[in-house]
């Protein structure tokens, strides 16, 4: 991997970092954004989710009936398959396989188009909170804001803010 050489290199590249942010640290203004709890919290976030889910009712419904059904048909051929000729129940584990398989499909789609819309309805909310983040910011002279960390002193945390920000943006 790394030489002992650079290894040592890095180690003191790192030291000189910390001790020069020590150094200046007293003037450095930091603030921490948990984006979990705005995905979570914010009234667009919610709205967000409320949309998604009156707009996937129909078809989430729809699969939940196939699979219902296909558990029904499942279930009747276990029942009925010892008193089936041969070739009854080839043409029924076919029948099967196939509404499986069909179902399978539909299900993965729903998926697919489930995540795609959440994706983007996810990604105007982080679009408009990254807007206020950015104002919080600049009118209360931040020189940085992170949005991720193992540990953050809870006086840092301005994730409130920006999510009465959000709250109240229109």
């Amino acid at each position: 991997m790394f030489s002992t050489s650079t290894t040592r290199r890095l180690v003191m590249a790192a030291a000189l970092a910390v001790m020069s942010l020590s150094v200046s640290a007293q003037s450095l203004r930091i603030g921490y954004v948990n984006l979990e709890r705005i995905l979570r919290d914010s009234t667009s976030a919610k709205a967000a989710q409320t949309k998604l889910e009156k707009e996937f009712a129909s078809r989430e419904k729809e699969i939940q009936n196939l699979a219902a059904q296909l558990k029904s048909a499942s279930e009747k051929f276990e029942r009925e398959a010892p008193t089936l000729a041969e070739g009854q129940r080839t043409t029924r584990q076919r029948q099967l396989i196939d509404q499986d398989r069909e179902f399978q499909r539909k299900q993965r789609e729903f998926q697919e188009d489930l995540n795609l819309r959440k994706n983007e309805e996810l990604q105007g909310v982080l679009e408009r909170a990254n807007r206020v983040i950015r104002q919080i910011a600049e009118s209360e002279k931040y020189d940085l804001i992170v949005q991720e960390a193992v540990y953050i002193n809870p006086k840092h945390d301005i994730t409130d803010k920006v999510i009465g920000g959000l709250n109240g943006a229109k």
